[in-house]
């Protein structure tokens, strides 16, 4: 690159021509309603062709290139190769589906283009509501802090990190070294992988995560969760978090939470809730009963980028004791000191609850998306995915090539495709078959996992755009594919 000497002659980073730009504008919001009004008439997935990899080997660009020609490049490259979750037949991870409002929300929130953290803005008065309404979805105490993050994982993190300091006082300060035992969490053997991590980050270690076994129904065994915490006492450790999981991943179970509550208070432990999928469920009448205990933990961790269909990504933490969540993170350096007026006053600063500085306005997504459809359409759409799950196991119950796996709770629905003649070995190979053919030929998108050791597809219903007649669509592809790939490989 040449260097100029006349940086002053250098224009900003806006339009030389706005009109233009407005034009260019209007065609991609034409191009990409037009993209999500046809989106189910296409296939549910499209494998990446070589050339279409071979050209995001390109070198970074050095001079300017047309607008018009980088969003060609974008619906040429890009658009036609997206994951899926957008499509009603995506049924492979806990992943929502999105909606148009909040895609005109991220533009909005992009062009104000807040750090929504700190400072006397809008944008904080907005995030301080939808926190509220957050509470308010899963009846949690007004009382009660929160704070949105990115996702799940980010958000189990930080509840676990204010588990571990509600623990003892002195480890901000001294670390968990300070501590004469060591800091032991308890989940279940179902558990996202992100509650490992989090214990490894936040210096736990991987060896003092208690994965209990599970019930026949997935859900974490509260006599073995008992028998494994008397255990560590005895041996000198020091437990100080549960974490019970309402919506595994696997299957959908719900740990029974009465139990592990009541365990909670007897031994003076911190009840942590993994809802990422599942605790929104709370607001399906038949779902909630299992899941009032939400209302008692101590946090909750949960997305509203899957059953909430805000755009990615969004996450959100509720913790009980206030005070407890602004004490592990609350930290002021001169330059980010608070005053009663101008734009350093307004509320408290929102990295007192966590740990980024820098973050987007993430909040205007949802603000827009509950105030055009309200919460009680979102509730009405969760059950009826759950319902939409209870009508496909209907059908694989019904089926004599198809076989239940485990019980479906939620939205989760577990098969497989069946021939009593083959080993345990060739059954899963056929299924684990079915499933790439069905992403490859664009029939639909289920995901896989493994129940003792039989290999499943694994059918996950968070799509507002879902219908029956794609669950029957599935079902008829999985049977037809099964018979053809017995035939012929078999």
């Amino acid at each position: 690159m040449k260097s100029n000497n006349n940086l002053e002659d250098i224009n900003g980073l806006d339009p030389e021509n706005w009109e233009e730009m407005r034009e260019l504008g209007h065609q991609m919001i034409d191009d990409m309603i037009s993209f999500l009004k046809n989106i189910h008439l296409e296939p549910s997935w499209k494998e990446i062709p070589k050339d279409t990899k071979a050209y995001f080997k390109e070198d970074l660009p050095v001079e300017p290139q047309n607008s018009k020609k980088v969003y060609q490049d974008f619906k040429r490259y890009i658009l036609p190769y997206h994951k899926g979750n957008i499509h009603p037949r995506f049924f492979a991870w806990v992943q929502g589906s999105g909606t148009l409002m909040g895609a005109y929300s991220e533009m909005l929130a992009a062009v104000m283009n807040p750090n929504v953290t700190i400072g006397e803005h809008a944008a904080m008065y907005v995030d301080e509501q939808v926190v509220k309404w957050c509470k308010q979805m899963l009846n949690y105490p007004n009382s009660s802090s929160g704070i949105l993050l990115s996702g799940g994982s980010m958000a189990n993190i930080t509840g676990l990190t204010v588990a571990r300091n509600a623990h003892s006082n002195l480890i901000r300060e001294h670390g968990i070294q300070k501590n004469s035992k060591k800091l032991v969490v308890y989940c279940s053997e179902e558990t996202h992988s992100c509650i490992t991590k989090a214990a490894e980050i936040i210096g736990i270690g991987n060896k003092f995560v208690r994965k209990i076994k599970t019930n026949s129904e997935y859900e974490m065994d509260c006599d073995k969760l008992l028998e494994q915490l008397l255990l560590d006492i005895k041996e000198g450790l020091q437990p100080f978090c549960i974490v019970a999981t309402t919506g595994t991943v696997n299957t959908g179970a719900i740990d029974p939470l009465e139990d592990i509550y009541n365990i909670c208070k007897k031994y003076n432990l911190w009840l942590h809730i993994d809802g990422a999928y599942g605790a929104l469920a709370k607001l399906d009448p038949n779902i909630a009963p299992k899941l009032k205990y939400i209302e008692l933990a101590d946090s909750v961790a949960f997305d509203l980028h899957k059953w909430l269909h805000v755009p990615y990504e969004l996450g959100c933490l509720l913790v009980k004791d206030a005070d407890t969540h602004r004490s592990t993170f609350a930290i002021t350096p001169n330059y980010l000191l608070q005053t009663g007026r101008g734009l350093a006053g307004g509320l408290d600063a929102i990295n007192n609850y966590g740990f980024e500085l820098s973050r987007s306005f993430k909040a205007l997504k949802v603000w827009m998306s509950l105030k055009e459809t309200g919460i009680k359409k979102h509730a009405q759409l969760i059950s009826k995915n759950n319902e939409q799950a209870k009508y496909l196991e209907s059908k694989i119950l019904k089926s004599n090539e198809l076989e239940i796996l485990a019980p479906v709770t939620m939205s989760i629905v577990c098969f497989r495709y069946f021939n009593k003649k083959l080993s345990m070995e060739k059954i899963n190979k056929l299924n684990e078959e079915i499933i790439i053919q069905l992403q490859e030929k664009g029939i639909a998108s289920p995901s896989s996992t493994i129940l003792n050791d039989k290999y499943c597809i694994r059918v996950c219903i968070v799509n507002h755009k879902t219908k029956k007649e794609d669950l029957d669509f599935l079902i008829s592809g999985v049977i037809q594919l099964g018979s053809e790939i017995l035939k012929n490989n078999f």
